[in-house]
């Protein structure tokens, strides 16, 4: 598994996230707004947005910190799916499925153990929404992991 691999996959999964998470949450009653997604992401940094309402309030470098966090973990999680899935070799719809699997388990952790632990503002998001985009992140994850993803290779130094 090339470092190329593993950016194709992390970041065009977290595109996926983060398309649906922000416009969804544009349109919804009581959203977070078009960009609280990622600012919520932010808030573990900058902290006085810590107990804002819905509409998340605007704040650029929250928006930044947050884009950047959010693609650096779908990054670092994809690694760890390509390694799992690199050893076992499984089919195509298998990979998807294994993908969405992880992207369940990766929901129940964020949502139920480190977001309130350490940036409840993220609470504010509708779980059903962000749920449902961690089932797309993981099938985008694994359909892309299928087509750059090379099942037989393990070394990450290329």
């Amino acid at each position: 598994m090339d470092r190329r691999r593993i950016l194709i996959a992390g970041i065009g999964a977290s595109l996926v996230l983060a398309m649906w998470e922000m416009i969804v949450e544009a349109v919804v009653p009581d959203g977070a707004g078009f960009f609280g997604p990622p600012i919520a992401i932010g808030a573990t940094i900058v902290r006085d947005l810590q107990g804002s309402a819905n509409p998340i309030p605007f704040n650029a470098v929250a928006l930044v910190l947050g884009l950047m966090g959010h693609m650096m973990n779908s990054v670092i999680l994809a690694v760890i799916f390509g390694l799992t899935v690199s050893r076992l070799a499984p089919s195509a719809a298998a990979t998807l499925g294994l993908g969405m699997a992880w992207g369940v388990a990766v929901f129940a952790a964020m949502w139920f153990v480190v977001v309130p632990a350490i940036d409840p503002l993220m609470l504010n998001l509708n779980a059903a929404v962000l749920f449902a985009a961690h089932l797309m992140w993981g099938a985008a994850l694994g359909v892309i992991w299928t087509r750059f993803g090379a099942t037989s290779e393990l070394s990450l130094a290329r």
